[in-house]
């Protein structure tokens, strides 16, 4: 696949960071995942971010978007979902294509349930309706030592979330790690509100009883083995959504990646005829 260039950078007139990726036709919203900032990825950040999507480039414009900065306190996942709402139909004009990824995860599942006209497709990428014990553990943590402006020790905390679990992988990746660590501590921001204001609605969040509002074809996709969550929230979510599918990748962790997501990905979005089922424990949500 030929290199594409650095994703481009912007701010909607909304107030929403976002990075492009691609020049296709259709347009496909990612809601990030949780960060330190509420801003536009740059360098390496941004590549990395763009990494999953490139493969989508000739049918897709993807738009990967954060919250907006100065989030107030109290502010929620609905009202983040209702400002991504707002983005859609103001920018892009009708439904989308919609990838959540973790935090944004949650987010996407209020966004679609809350505004229906908003979500062509959605796929809930390592996120369930809410998060795990460990990861509320994590996150929680997290937005303390942010409090304090630790954010050397925050990184590290969410490096080590997202690492391998053990063996051989997690070895080789614990200098990348500690790089990308580094990284983070050294772009973090003097003000961390909207790091806690997000931690502290996704802490509140817990949207079980509405799945059943969302009608969007749904795919849950995430790793058998992600911290921040477990396979039976996974398979609770997907059964709450009406006809969603689930797959789940034995051994890995948070968030899915590497060729089967981005293939399984690919797959569900243009509704290809490849088998999206190989290589996983479950297609389908049992019911």
């Amino acid at each position: 696949m030929k290199r594409r260039g650095a994703p481009a950078a912007g701010h909607f007139r909304g107030g929403l960071p976002y990075n492009r990726i691609g020049r296709g036709p259709r347009p496909l919203v990612v809601l990030q995942g949780l960060m330190f900032e509420n801003r536009p990825m740059s360098g390496i950040s941004a590549r990395f971010i763009a990494a999953p999507y490139e493969s989508l480039a000739d049918e897709y414009t993807t738009y990967v978007v954060t919250r907006r900065p100065g989030l107030p306190q109290g502010f929620s996942l609905g009202n983040m979902a209702a400002d991504y709402a707002a983005m859609i139909a103001e920018e892009l004009g009708g439904a989308v294509d919609v990838v959540g990824t973790s935090t944004g995860g949650s987010i996407a599942l209020q966004l679609a349930a809350d505004h229906p006209e908003a979500v062509r497709r959605l796929v809930v990428h390592s996120a369930a309706y809410t998060l795990g014990p460990a990861g509320r553990r994590v996150q929680k943590k997290a937005a303390e030592l942010a409090g304090r402006g630790e954010w050397g020790a925050v990184a590290s905390l969410m490096m080590g979330w997202v690492m391998p679990r053990h063996g051989l992988k997690r070895r080789l990746m614990r200098p990348l790690g500690c790089v990308a660590g580094l990284a983070m501590a050294f772009g973090a921001p003097d003000d961390a509100s909207d790091f806690i204001v997000t931690v502290e609605a996704e802490d509140a969040f817990d949207f079980r009883d509405r799945l059943v509002e969302i009608t969007a074809p749904t795919l849950v996709i995430a790793g058998a083995e992600d911290p921040g969550y477990t396979p039976q929230l996974f398979r609770a979510t997907a059964a709450g959504i009406p006809d969603a599918r689930l797959i789940l990748y034995e051994g890995m962790g948070h968030p899915a990646s590497g060729p089967r997501f981005r293939r399984d990905l690919r797959c569900f979005l243009l509704e290809s005829s490849g088998d999206a089922g190989s290589d996983v424990t479950t297609t389908v949500a049992e019911r």
